[in-house]
């Protein structure tokens, strides 16, 4: 768990790529860049690792060194509102991931659920949760109890993970994490985020049904998207003023309930706007620090 806002990427910079790092050297990069979280990308495995367990545990030996807290983002290969067949298969794809992610040391798996498709919503969303629920049991029985699942929210309306079922599943769920993509969330609600008070609604929905503790250490993802009226479309970089939503009114938020969160970029500039979202969050605490009375 953090013990304050961090930021980092989702997935290796394309600049490390360039430079031929190791994944054991990300971490190091991060900590020159002088960011702290590093969300690995596990989003195309089958059903068995694919990464094996000394690369895993040297990863997070490096993450420990420099000061980088990891998540892992789980296999797009899953939709727990599925057939039997397909259910089972994406149970396993997300045993495998928790699997990894606990040799490295990360504290949360983060993924998606699936879609509705032609069953009822409601009916759906209560399959995903007796899923999840069988996967904390399988998560328990290989002694993984250090990871949590991050079901979370989603961008399209034919998605399960609208912002009531991920507060629900934390509410009946052993070993979730709260997940917000509040990219994802602006998305799936036409434009959502306007003003800091919608960001701070939320904020306070989560406190009132989870708990403060929760609404200070929630996972978030971040970026600017493009939406359509099913929503999302594509993720834009920090600069594209043209998109949504506006960090800074997050950030106003975040240093207000004076959050511990851990902050994932999702824009094509994964390190380079993470860093933006880092020195605009710092600038706002120094701002509310020095007008304090």
């Amino acid at each position: 768990m953090a013990d304050r806002t961090r930021f980092g990427p989702a997935g290796v910079p394309p600049v490390f790529r360039v430079l031929r790092a190791r994944l054991a050297d990300v971490p190091s990069l991060l900590h020159e860049e002088h960011l702290d979280a590093f969300e690995y990308q596990a989003v195309r495995w089958g059903e068995k690792p694919q990464i094996n367990q000394e690369d895993a545990e040297r990863l997070g030996a490096e993450a420990r060194k420099n000061d980088v807290v990891l998540s892992l983002h789980g296999s797009y290969y899953v939709n727990l509102c599925a057939k039997k067949e397909v259910m089972e298969a994406s149970k396993n794809r997300l045993a495998a991931c928790a699997t990894a992610a606990n040799w490295m040391g990360a504290y949360v798996l983060v993924f998606h659920m699936g879609f509705y498709g032609r069953l009822e919503k409601s009916y759906a969303f209560r399959n995903c949760v007796k899923a999840l629920k069988d996967i904390v049991a399988t998560m328990n029985s290989l002694g993984i109890q250090k990871v949590k699942l991050g079901p979370e929210t989603m961008g399209k309306a034919f998605q399960v993970g609208s912002f009531d079922e991920i507060l629900t599943i934390c509410e009946e769920v052993e070993q979730t994490q709260l997940v917000i993509d509040w990219s994802h969330m602006h998305a799936r609600y036409k434009g959502r985020f306007r003003k800091t008070e919608d960001f701070r609604a939320v904020a306070e929905e989560v406190e009132r049904r989870l708990g403060t503790e929760t609404a200070r250490t929630m996972h978030c993802h971040f970026s600017k998207i493009e939406y359509t009226d099913i929503g999302e479309r594509r993720h834009h970089v920090l600069n594209e003023r043209r998109y949504g939503p506006d960090f800074k009114m997050l950030a106003e938020v975040i240093a207000e309930f004076k959050m511990r969160s851990i902050i994932i970029c999702e824009t094509p500039l994964l390190d380079l706007d993470a860093m933006k979202m880092r020195d605009t969050y710092k600038k706002i605490v120094e701002k509310q620090s020095t007008s304090a009375p």
